[in-house]
């Protein structure tokens, strides 16, 4: 860490390099781990129904298929792709948004990616300097990207994200790092409680769900990280876009009121201000409105 208080420069330049790197890989976790998912799932169906054998969920047709195997492929023609295209952000300019053999368009979605997860890092390095709490602050801020890519293209926020996510909060305030373990307990809990009951009460009133139960394990993790005392801040501000996106998509793109519109990733846009500027959001509320 002494190098980059010397050099804070160094620190941004690192942390961005390494953002282009995890948003490549965060990339093949959306894509890949929805499918993991689905196939464990129907093995699972499988030993219902007593089949003599059930390969594992991460084999299929002979076939390894999980996080790190096989390597990235061409949609359009399964051509794997060479390590020098497969750079962050410079393969895909280098080859102009195409597959380098068969020369379908490669969506830039991948791209964005990279170069968001770059400015996540960028921005956290920026808030937290060289300590401790930007090495954990990244670690949140990245998956928390994971699950908003999940959850938008699949309605989906899988356990094997949130609850290592809430896990992961309570142990980095142990040592408090962001606040006090009693408050991340409190946190963790109140959290789930919160659109638990808000699911609970919406299903009574109308008979439907409103939410998943994805969606009260976020807000766990959330308040794991942040202590039960920014959870307002949280709800207001993810409520808030919400309900303003969800508005204009009625509005403007032509949904209906009965669309699903994820949850989580304004969940987890609420949730990665608050890390960062929650303090001030609250400082800033109560000079407004108690002076």
């Amino acid at each position: 860490m002494e190098i980059f208080e010397v050099w804070p420069l160094a620190l941004l330049i690192v942390v961005a390099l390494l953002g282009l790197v995890v948003g490549s890989f965060l990339n093949v976790v959306a894509y890949r781990l929805p499918v993991m998912m689905e196939r464990a799932w129907r093995a699972q169906c499988e030993e219902l129904k007593t089949q003599p054998f059930t390969p594992p969920a991460h084999v299929e047709n002979g076939k390894r298929f999980d996080l790190w195997w096989p390597r990235s492929t061409c949609p359009g023609c399964g051509q794997a792709i060479s390590v020098q295209h497969n750079v962050p952000v410079i393969g895909f300019l280098w080859l102009k948004g195409r597959c380098a053999k068969c020369g379908i368009k490669i969506s830039p979605r991948y791209p964005v990616v990279e170069a968001f997860a770059a400015v996540l890092g960028l921005t956290t390095a920026y808030v937290f300097g060289p300590s401790l709490q930007t090495v954990a602050a990244l670690g949140f801020a990245w998956t928390l990207l994971a699950l908003t890519l999940i959850d938008l293209d699949h309605k989906l926020l899988p356990d094997s994200l949130t609850l290592p996510l809430l896990w992961a909060g309570l142990l980095v305030n142990v040592p408090a790092l962001f606040t006090t373990l009693t408050s991340s307990v409190l946190g963790a809990a109140a959290g789930y409680l919160a659109l638990w009951s808000v699911y609970k009460l919406f299903k009574l009133v109308t008979g439907k769900e409103g939410m998943g139960y994805g969606d009260f394990k976020l807000l766990a993790a959330i308040g794991a990280w942040l202590g039960w005392q920014l959870l307002p801040v949280v709800i207001l501000l993810s409520a808030v876009v919400g309900s303003v996106v969800g508005i204009a998509m009625i509005a403007f793109g032509g949904r209906s009121s009965q669309t699903a519109i994820p949850f989580g990733p304004y969940l987890a846009g609420a949730g990665f201000i608050a890390l960062l500027w929650g303090g001030r959001l609250v400082q800033l509320y109560q000079a407004w409105f108690f002076r």
